[in-house]
């Protein structure tokens, strides 16, 4: 939907809406949010709303805080649900310096620069993403737990899927949005769920994930659950992933289709999947952004832990869909729903275009199941593994100047220091793991 700033005050006007929230999102994938109200939306659409920028981690110093929202007027929607005090809408914000030049650390902003960089090669990049989650009870306090009261499965329905209700409601509160819902249900682990929604353009697709993990957590918390986007909340399942779905347009021709290639793949669609391969460790900094984000990449729990490619098999790190034409797409299976979408695909498409600019090659097709390969037979086919954990993952980030490059000296800085902070923390922190193995025994 495209909107004028006069749609938008009639809009706000007969749907009787009094708050606006101006959001916009961190580096590390947070949502924040300036609510208005509509007394102040013609300020707000002259993009003369301030933030303090040095309130926002990651953001700017204090000596030079002031930053400006400028909404993205075709983002502008009314959340379906109603609170306490009238209808509340939402407008989707890019951040700029006050001299008007855009904030180099603003995620969204990151991304714009690399799709600007594939349309000036003639490319439109679509995403479609796959977001899985958790329902978990809440106690008397209103705190999460990690019970379920739910004992499905992959594909199961009511009565046993205890969240089919709530998940019936998020997919009804998102139709009303404008998503385009393709299919939800249960997944593997007790309560755990994923809806899909039809693929876009990559900017709208991570508005669309951060609208989707708001909606999400609201009604869920509306209905007495604690939804979680966490990889690996409980030791012994499934973790959470977040698929997504990659393809290339130019001219309105899907340019991975290729009738006569192997796979029915082009050579770009080859050059691209070499680019994901040679890049992802650095890239598992920011698609997998959390310590527990490599609780999930292990073997046995169908999430991917090494790095090849197959048209068939899912334990593969990119997976070639069957379907071919103008839904051929590459699907990388290694992110999860914690990272921050507009950096996690900026990373993805500039990791693409930079094995397509270089016409890189994808090693051998691997058609047998890679977690049941020994070592040796791995180490033969060339199969390296994805790092293991947070702080080897920023490593080969700073090691990668192509990725160094497309998020920019600002958000790589503040990103990096941000995450070997978190690893530190981390590190340092005595588990209940090792009280309960060492306390007694040592």
């Amino acid at each position: 939907m495209s909107y004028t700033k006069e749609d938008i005050i009639r809009l706000v006007e007969t749907e009787k809406v009094e708050f606006i929230r101006m959001q916009f999102t961190d580096i590390f994938g947070q949502l924040k949010n300036v609510a208005i109200s509509r007394s102040q939306l013609e300020k707000a659409l002259a993009n003369q709303i301030a933030i303090d920028g040095s309130s926002i981690e990651g953001f700017t110093r204090i000596h030079e805080s002031d930053q400006y929202l400028y909404p993205d007027l075709d983002t502008f929607t009314v959340l379906p649900w109603i609170t306490a005090n009238g209808k509340v809408a939402r407008l989707i914000c890019d951040v700029y310096n006050p001299d008007g030049s855009p904030f180099f650390g603003d995620p969204r902003g990151v991304l714009k620069r690399a799709l600007k960089r594939a349309a000036d090669l003639g490319y439109t990049f679509n995403v479609g993403p796959e977001c899985e989650f958790f329902f978990f009870e809440t106690d008397e306090d209103g705190k999460p737990t990690t019970r379920t009261g739910d004992e499905a499965g992959y594909f199961d329905l009511g009565p046993i899927d205890h969240g089919e209700s709530t998940r019936q409601e998020i997919c009804l509160a998102l139709e009303k949005m404008g998503f385009e819902i393709e299919a939800s249900h249960h997944e593997c682990a007790a309560g755990q769920h994923e809806i899909d929604f039809k693929y876009a353009e990559a900017l709208r697709a991570a508005d669309n994930i951060m609208t989707f993990k708001l909606t999400v957590k609201t009604l869920a918390q509306k209905n007495g659950l604690h939804a979680t986007f966490m990889p690996k909340p409980i030791y012994g399942i499934a973790g959470s992933g977040m698929h997504v779905n990659m393809s290339l347009f130019k001219d309105g021709r899907n340019v991975f289709y290729d009738p006569e290639g192997p796979k029915q793949l082009s050579e770009e669609a080859r050059h691209f999947i070499a680019g994901q391969l040679e890049h992802i460790r650095g890239m598992c900094a920011v698609l997998n952004p959390l310590v527990n984000s490599y609780k999930r990449l292990v073997p046995g729990y169908e999430a991917p832990c090494y790095v090849a490619w197959s048209a068939s098999n899912r334990s593969a790190l990119v997976r070639i869909p069957s379907a071919r034409g103008q839904s051929t797409r590459a699907e990388l299976r290694s992110p999860d729903p914690s990272c921050n979408p507009y950096l996690a695909l900026a990373l993805c498409l500039t990791a693409g275009l930079d094995g397509m600019e270089r016409k890189l090659e994808p090693p051998a097709e691997i058609m047998e199941n890679i977690y049941a390969m020994r070592r040796e037979d791995r180490k033969k086919h060339g199969i390296r593994s994805l790092p293991g954990t947070l702080n080897e993952a920023v490593e080969e980030l700073r090691a990668d100047p192509v990725l160094i490059e497309a998020l920019g000296d600002h958000v790589f800085t503040q990103y990096t220091e941000g995450k070997i902070r978190e690893w530190e923390q981390y590190r340092s922190r005595v588990s209940n793991w090792e009280l309960e193995r060492y306390m007694i025994r040592y």
